[in-house]
C-alpha cells in the first residue's frame, strides 16, 4: 500500500456536528448485513433434496427502523451549515438516497423489497445482458476447478497475511452461516467456515475484500468528516467495480469468476421477469450449465431479502472502473472512502481544497499491475 499526505482545510464545528448527526442516523441502516439469510444451509439442503420443486423461504434477523422518524430526522438536517458547494451537493444527494434506503431496509423479507431495490439500484440494461451472454459463451467449463482447493486454514492464512503485509488494521471472524465465502464488514474480515477456494480464488478474494473494501473503509475513517464512510449515492457500482478491477490487475480474475458475475446479471433479469427462484435456478442449470452449488449460490444472492438486484452492477462497474483506471488522472481519489465515480469531480475539488484528504492507502496492484495476457486484456475490453 502507498501512503500520501495532504494539508487540511479548516472544518467548522457546525459542519462536524451536521456530519456526525447524519452518520448517527444512517449507521444502523446496513442492508447488506440485514439481507444475509439466517437459514441458508438448511434451505439449500431442503431445496436440493426436493429436486428443485419448492421455493426457498429464507429468514432474516429482522432489524427495523422507524421509517417516519428516520425520514423526518434526515429531512431536518441543517444542510445550510455546509459551507462548500461541492460538499453540499454530495450531502444533498446522499440524504435523498437514504430516504429510499430506509424503505428498502424496512421491506426486507417482504414482497415490496424487490421494488424498493429496483428503485435504488435500477435494473440490467440490454447492454448488461449482452455483456453477460458474451462472457457465458466464452470457452471453458463453468464448474471446472483448474487448481486444487485449499484447506480452511490455508485460506484464512492468505487473507490474514495480505492484510498484515499491507499494514491494514483489521479484526478477523469466522462465520458459521454466510452466503459469501468471505467479506469485509467495517474493518472485520469475515470468513465462511465452509469456504471452498483455490489459491487464485483466495488471492482474488484478498484483493477484492481487503485491497478495496477494507482499504476504502480505513481511508474513510481517516477523514475529519464521515460522509465518505456513509458513502456516496449508489457507490456499490464503483466499489464493486474497483474490487473486480483489482482481481483483474493482479491476474486473479479467471474466466470462471467472470462467468459467475455474468450469471448474476441473467439471474437478476430472470428474477424481475419470473419472480421464481426455481425458474431462475433451472435457467442457470439448463441454459448455462451451472452446477447445483453455483446456481443455488447465485440465485440466493439475487433472491435474498425478497429480490436484491445489486449484483448485476459488478460487470458494469468493472467496465467503468477499467476505463477510469486507463483514462482518469484522479483515479486513485476513488479510494478516499465509499466514493462513486459520478462524484469524482467533486471529490477531486474537495481534496484540492483540503476538505477531504487523499487516500492514505492505495493497493499496490493499481500502481504495479501484473503482466496480463493478450486474451485476458481482449476479454476485459470487450465488455462494453
Amino acid at each position: 500500500m502507498t501512503e500520501t499526505n495532504q494539508g487540511k482545510a479548516h472544518i467548522s464545528q457546525e459542519l462536524i456536528e451536521f456530519d456526525s448527526a447524519f452518520y448517527d442516523i444512517t449507521k444502523t441502516i446496513n442492508i447488506l448485513s440485514a439481507v444475509n439469510p439466517t437459514n441458508f444451509e438448511q434451505q439449500k439442503n431442503t431445496f436440493l433434496e426436493s429436486h428443485y420443486s419448492i421455493e426457498p423461504e429464507f429468514t432474516y434477523v429482522g432489524n427495523k427502523v422507524d421509517v417516519f422518524a428516520t425520514k423526518r430526522k434526515l429531512l431536518n438536517l441543517p444542510l445550510e451549515t455546509v459551507f462548500d458547494e461541492d460538499l453540499e451537493e454530495i450531502y444533498f444527494d446522499t440524504i435523498n438516497s437514504y430516504l429510499d434506503k430506509v424503505d428498502q431496509f424496512n421491506s426486507i423479507g417482504s414482497n415490496e423489497f424487490i421494488y424498493d431495490s429496483l428503485r435504488y439500484f435500477g435494473e440490467p440494461t440490454q447492454k448488461d445482458v449482452s455483456n453477460a451472454k458474451f462472457i457465458l459463451h466464452l470457452p471453458g467449463n463453468l464448474n471446472e476447478e483448474n487448481e486444487e482447493l485449499l484447506s480452511f486454514d490455508q485460506i484464512k492464512q492468505i487473507l490474514i497475511d495480505f492484510a498484515e503485509q499491507n499494514e491494514l488494521p483489521h479484526s478477523f471472524k469466522i462465520e458459521e452461516n454466510m452466503l459469501a465465502n468471505a467479506l469485509v464488514s467495517g474493518t472485520t474480515i469475515k470468513l465462511n467456515k465452509k469456504a471452498k477456494l483455490s489459491g487464485s480464488d483466495t488471492r482474488a478474494l484478498a484483493q477484492h475484500e481487503i485491497g478495496v473494501h477494507l482499504v476504502t473503509t480505513l481511508n474513510a475513517r481517516k477523514q475529519d468528516i464521515r460522509i465518505l464512510e456513509i458513502g456516496n449515492p449508489l457507490n456499490t457500482m464503483t466499489q464493486e467495480g474497483l474490487a473486480i478491477l483489482s482481481e483483474y490487475l493482479s491476474d486473479n480474475l479467471t474466466i470462471k469468476r467472470l462467468k459467475i458475475l455474468a450469471l448474476r446479471v441473467v439471474a437478476v433479469q430472470s428474477m424481475i421477469k419470473e419472480k421464481s427462484f426455481r425458474k431462475s435456478f433451472l435457467l442457470l442449470k439448463e441454459e448455462y450449465g451451472a452446477s447445483n452449488d453455483i446456481a443455488f449460490s447465485v440465485c440466493s444472492r439475487i433472491y435474498r431479502g425478497g429480490g436484491f438486484v445489486k449484483d448485476y452492477l459488478y460487470l458494469q462497474g468493472f467496465h467503468k472502473m477499467l476505463n477510469a483506471y486507463e483514462h482518469e488522472p484522479n483515479f486513485n481519489f476513488l479510494f478516499a472512502g465509499k466514493t462513486s465515480l459520478d462524484y469524482l469531480p467533486q471529490i477531486s475539488r474537495l481534496i484540492d481544497k483540503g476538505i477531504i484528504q487523499k487516500p492514505t492507502y492505495v493497493s499496490d496492484v493499481f500502481q504495479n499491475p501484473s503482466a496480463l495476457s493478450d486474451i485476458k486484456q481482449y476479454i476485459a475490453h470487450a465488455i462494453k
